[in-house]
């Protein structure tokens, strides 16, 4: 059986345009001093600080070098390296409004957190440049609120919310602001209050008040259950035999250095590169094809069979994206092997206010006791895992009893179309000895209602099967 999508042709035509849009930034001066900020401020957040700094500097200093070439002093190289100098720290100098806003943004609320990139913006300008000034500021904060809006999936309220205060601000009498030096230091006092926003450690909730999720988790490796033990303000996993699992910015870790290997070694490297990227390129890509997100990610979704008040496990959660899309009033797990892919799913309950609990660890190697949860599902990544028959094993062994499990992954037609041909992704998909096929013939014999179904136009598959229920009690005669 397939589900077709229909495609939106206003949808798409709104989506090319405004990608042709963004290329024209890099052609336009015009243009481009609107696109470049929103891009500067997306690409930043996608990143993780250190990373995405060294990235944008590089994106600003070298264009610049080869554009510029011309103008090098030729009567040496002693000459030319002050030039050169000059070019880097103004480079710096640009991307550092961008490496503030990343580092203060998140940790604000609400529309709040789309000023952190202007204000800095205006006051890393002043001396020895002059300020950027009103239109540089209301540019900048211009790009926040766009990303700040997509990032919110451009839901009416926060568009609405977004356009009212920034055209408010807007048309503030020309008067007021008139002072580029008064405006700008007032913009260098407001970036100077967001400074302890970096230094504010963000709460995480503690596994001392997760008693039940607690109890359902097991050693990967021996299969003893877990405690939590306390050490230097820490908490940890520990064993009966000795086994500590330390707890990283809330997440348990099962994974060890050598355990990587093979598949799943070689497509960790991919995800711990685009994690940040991966929900936008995958959102751009729907658009791009006319598809509606919504329809596209319950096309498989809509297969499970969630009730209120289930416990639920996501194995390779990736950036969460499924877990906006389940009901409310359910307790969500999710596990995945990178930690890269973990950060951008923790960023993503925030901003959706969902409680989850993430675990970094192997999906070969669940860390859970037997029939711990209502609902298992697994969408991406077992096309390639080193050792597909064991993840599903995994999976059949933690769902309860008459549990409908689901496996949905890219098809073959879908790898060799788009992402053999993708930049970056395509260097690991490339060369492949095995074709893509659903892994139907890897299901136990005793897994009831198998379903094999082509989903999304034929770009993905969705495996579902039954657990068979716990065999009935016989009465005591």
């Amino acid at each position: 059986m397939s589900t077709k999508i229909q495609s939106n042709r206003w949808l798409q035509a709104l989506a090319w345009a405004v990608a042709i849009l963004f290329v024209l930034g890099f052609f336009l001066p015009l243009v481009g001093a609107w696109t470049g900020p929103i891009l500067g401020v997306w690409f930043v957040g996608t990143q993780r600080p250190r990373r995405g700094f060294l990235w944008l500097v590089a994106f600003a200093f070298i264009p610049s070098l080869v554009w510029h070439w011309r103008q090098f002093p030729l009567t040496g190289a002693a000459p030319a390296l002050p030039y050169v100098g000059g070019m880097l720290v103004a480079a710096v100098a640009g991307v550092l409004p961008l490496l503030f806003h990343r580092l203060v943004s998140p940790r604000l609320p609400g529309l709040l957190s789309t000023l952190p990139f202007p204000l800095a913006a205006v006051a890393l300008h002043i001396p020895p440049a002059p300020a950027i000034g009103v239109r540089g500021f209301l540019v900048c904060w211009f790009a926040a609120v766009v990303i700040w809006t997509w990032n919110h999936g451009f839901r009416a309220s926060g568009i609405a919310v977004g356009a009212i205060v920034f055209a408010a601000a807007a048309a503030l009498p020309a008067t007021l602001l008139a002072g580029s030096l008064p405006f700008a230091w007032i913009c260098c006092g407001g970036a100077f209050a967001l400074i302890w926003a970096p230094f504010h450690r963000r709460k995480q909730q503690a596994w001392a008040d997760r008693p039940d999720a607690v109890a359902a988790l097991r050693s990967p490796y021996t299969g003893d259950p877990l405690q939590l033990a306390g050490e230097g303000g820490r908490e940890a996993l520990v064993s009966a035999s000795g086994e500590r699992f330390p707890i990283r910015d809330g997440i348990p870790v099962f994974l060890k250095p050598e355990d990587l290997t093979g598949a799943n070694l070689k497509y960790n490297r991919l995800y711990e590169t685009i994690g940040g990227f991966y929900d936008d390129t995958q959102r751009v890509a729907v658009a791009l094809a006319g598809m509606n997100r919504d329809a596209y990610v319950m096309s498989y979704l809509g297969l499970l069979e969630i009730k209120p008040g289930d416990s639920v496990l996501e194995t390779s959660v990736g950036t969460g994206l499924n877990f906006k899309y389940l009901p409310r009033g359910i307790r969500r797990s999710g596990l995945d092997l990178s930690a890269e892919m973990l950060i951008n799913c923790q960023a993503n309950l925030r901003r959706w206010e969902m409680d989850a609990d993430l675990f970094q660890g192997n999906a070969e190697s669940l860390p859970f006791a037997d029939a711990s949860f209502d609902v298992v599902f697994h969408v991406g990544g077992i096309n390639f895992f080193s050792d597909r028959a064991k993840a599903i094993r995994e999976m059949i062994r933690v769902a309860k009893p008459g549990s409908l499990i689901l496996i949905a992954d890219e098809t073959e037609e879908h790898v060799k179309g788009y992402y053999e041909r993708t930049p970056i992704a395509s260097g690991y998909y490339r060369g492949r000895t095995e074709k893509v096929t659903a892994p139907i013939d890897l299901l136990p014999a005793e897994m009831q209602e198998v379903r094999l179904q082509s989903i999304f136009n034929g770009r993905l598959y969705a495996l579902t099967f039954r657990k068979p229920a716990a065999p009935a009690t016989a009465s005591p005669s």
